[in-house]
């Protein structure tokens, strides 16, 4: 089983700075993190940014210049620093792992299809 749990959400105004961690454990050969979405209260989750083994990342166009993604493939653990913060922002976020690609034969055989997984969610409160 694959277990990630986020950390470092709480309550910021507006202009202030959050870094959020993701932290994977269990059976993690095969997965890798990925990414951090978003839900805001009555709004659909989105992709606010992720970054693949290299380190190229990509940003939702709102968080461009505010936020950086970053993660230590050795510890398995993926992060975002928030920068002048915005109420928008406010929302639950999410951390996001998958499968690696290429796969080997040995995670083909234990991933035969693609899978997400998911963290519960750390909330980010941003106050005027």
């Amino acid at each position: 089983q694959v277990r990630l749990v986020e950390s470092g959400g709480g309550l910021v105004q507006a202009g202030g700075s959050l870094r959020l961690s993701c932290a994977a454990s269990g059976d993690t050969n095969c997965i890798s993190v990925r990414g951090w979405y978003r839900q805001a209260p009555g709004k659909e989750r989105e992709l606010v940014a992720d970054i693949d083994s290299s380190g190229s990342a990509k940003y939702e166009d709102s968080v461009k210049g505010r936020f950086t993604v970053s993660r230590d493939n050795a510890l398995n653990m993926l992060y975002l620093q928030m920068n002048s913060l915005k109420p928008e922002d406010t929302a639950v976020y999410y951390c996001q792992a998958a499968v690696d690609e290429p796969r080997s034969s040995f995670c083909k055989a234990q991933y035969p299809y693609a899978m997400d997984y998911w963290g519960k969610g750390t909330l980010v409160t941003v106050s005027s």
